[in-house]
């Protein structure tokens, strides 16, 4: 007789990327308890820019527009603004399309190079409040249990037995679950019961490693234990009506000096946060919020400071994501500095890498390998995404040791000065903002789960993305004959794309006959057909392709030996 669970799934953190995991398992039908240590969402700014690749995510769970609701509106611009003081001179800037206007680049080009859905300027506070309540109001599988921390957990061959504790009271329950997923923060207690040592890097020990180039190729690699402290910053969290003062130069997205210091619009409204370090206003942590505030912008002025507080930003990844039956997902297996907004977005592509593979498994037609999988893909990334988060901020480090110290005075001399700084910037560029190939372009080359071919792959950078059917790359986008796009027409498990019209049915029997979710999808169309450059492409539930081929196998011990591959349970 088998075991009687008190749910599949436990998730172990109600921050982004565990209310991304639920919300992936609620699609697939998985039922799941999410709990939460903090009674609410979080009250702290954290990031503030979701990337075209977390919007495909949404977009793929339907929540994008809603999520839009709480953004920046869709037609303000975004620019990132460099100047020697607020009420100074602007030095250099990067301007940006709106979402609007992103959206109809997005139908002109239409070949494929960008994301399906623009990015979007939100907040985490503003963010986290839209997906709990879509939780809340509309799961039919999701059990939402803020005010409980996992206490700590044990596991066998069978399944995983937790302890959870309520904040409030102190009360203690047991749950007995088949999988636990660790989504609880850079103090994870699921990865602290596993053992697994984290490694930090230093953002010097970036900048030593030589040029970007020679740092992408070595990306797979563990560089060397941290020898430094991290860098100190410190933030405010703020409120103010005083709206034209902090937009001198016009709308900005992020203004920031070469100072060190960065001021972020939260809503384009009345919300900002500043970040600075802490030897900018000697005796910062004893002081009152807005006499630093005052400081900076040179006079007092209305505000209400929200949260202030000291952080140290890091540059870490865990050696193992996971064991047995218990497996991670964002902050607790990774951290990088916010410059690149690498942080949350990952997360949100671990959630969606972590929730097919559980449903997978619960549902039965997944195989052994899928864990092991995961970990070699997602882990890969953040690899990848910890060094060029590291590597921009090694560009901020440079240009505030360029700073001249005479920025800030009057005269030729000075105004030369900002000249050549504003030089030095624009010429240094913005790719922190400009990433593509970073943000989603990523491919999971040494996966077991990708039928893998010989030959050529397609680039493989930082900053752009080359769309391609090449298997482990994220399948490419674009807008059909009647206007809808490719994406919105793929399956909740599988998809089988068809270029040619030809015969499918063995692989859609081998599917059938150990019950893996495969949707067959005719594609008629020659703009579509040479983009992908095979007339059968198997598509995976996050949007990577497993494999491809111009025709089908010949007999159906091949198709499932290629499904055998693709759902983790091959040789």
């Amino acid at each position: 007789m088998s075991e009687q669970f008190d749910t599949p799934i436990l998730i172990a953190g109600g921050g982004p990327v565990g209310l991304v995991l639920a919300l992936e398992l609620e699609r697939h039908g998985v039922d799941a308890i999410l709990i939460e240590r903090n009674p609410s969402t979080t009250r702290h700014p954290k990031m503030d820019i979701t990337n075209g690749r977390s919007m495909e995510i949404f977009r793929r769970l339907g929540v994008a527009d809603r999520l839009r609701e709480v953004a920046v509106p869709d037609d303000h611009k975004v620019s990132v603004i460099w100047c020697d003081k607020p009420e100074g001179m602007q030095l250099a800037r990067f301007d940006y399309p709106s979402v609007n206007e992103a959206r109809e680049q997005l139908r002109e080009r239409n070949d494929g190079t960008m994301a399906l859905e623009p990015g979007m300027r939100v907040s985490q506070v503003l963010l986290e409040p839209v997906l709990k309540d879509i939780l809340d109001s509309e799961s039919k599988h999701i059990d939402v249990r803020f005010g409980w921390a996992l206490s700590s957990l044990e596991q066998d061959s069978d399944g995983v037995t937790a302890t959870i504790q309520s904040t409030e009271t102190g009360e203690t329950q047991t749950i007995r679950c088949q999988y636990l997923a660790g989504c609880d923060g850079a103090n994870s207690v699921a990865r602290n019961a596993l053992g697994i040592p984290v490694n930090t890097i230093t953002v010097p020990q970036v900048l030593a490693s030589g040029d970007r180039n020679a740092l992408l190729d070595d990306y797979r690699g563990e560089p060397p234990e941290a020898t430094q402290p991290p860098m100190k910053r410190y933030m405010i969290h703020f409120k103010s009506p005083e709206r034209d003062m902090f937009e001198k130069f016009g709308h900005s997205w992020h203004l920031q000096s070469p100072r060190g210091w960065s001021m972020i619009a939260q809503d384009d409204v009345d919300t900002w946060t500043v970040h600075l370090p802490p030897e900018l206003y000697p005796g910062i942590e004893d002081a009152d919020p807005k006499d630093v505030l005052y400081a900076l912008f040179g006079r007092e002025f209305d505000c209400e400071v929200l949260v202030h507080n000291r952080w140290l930003p890091r540059l870490s990844l865990a050696d193992s994501y996971g064991a047995g039956r218990v497996w991670l997902a964002g902050d607790s297996v990774h951290q990088v500095i916010p410059t690149g907004g690498y942080g949350m977005n990952s997360g949100v592509g671990d959630a969606l890498g972590l929730g097919w593979v559980l449903a997978a498994s619960v549902n039965g037609w997944g195989g052994d390998k899928l864990f092991a999988a995961y970990e070699i893909e997602r882990r890969h990334v953040a690899a990848r995404n910890r060094l060029a988060s590291g590597w921009h901020s090694t560009v901020r480090l440079r240009i505030r040791e360029a700073c001249p110290d005479n920025l800030w005075e009057e005269g030729p001399e000075a105004d030369a000065a900002r000249a050549e700084i504003g030089g030095y910037i624009q010429a240094l560029g913005n790719l922190e903002n400009e990433a593509w190939g970073i943000e989603w372009g990523y491919r999971y080359d040494d996966s077991p789960l990708i039928c893998h071919e010989q030959g050529q792959a397609p680039a493989y950078d930082w900053e752009r993305y080359e769309p391609s059917s090449w298997p482990g790359a994220r399948a490419p986008n674009l807008f059909l004959q009647d206007g809808t796009p490719l994406y919105d027409k793929f399956g909740r498990g599988f998809t089988l794309l068809n270029f040619s019209g030809g015969q499918c049915d063995q692989l859609i029997a081998a599917a059938q006959a150990v019950g893996m979710p495969l949707v067959l999808l005719d594609v008629a169309e020659p703009a579509a057909a040479a983009m992908y450059g095979c007339n059968l492409v198997l598509v995976r539930p996050d949007q990577h392709v497993a494999w491809r081929g111009d025709s089908q196998p010949e007999s159906l011990e091949d198709a499932q030996a290629i499904l055998d591959v693709v759902r983790g349970a091959g040789d």
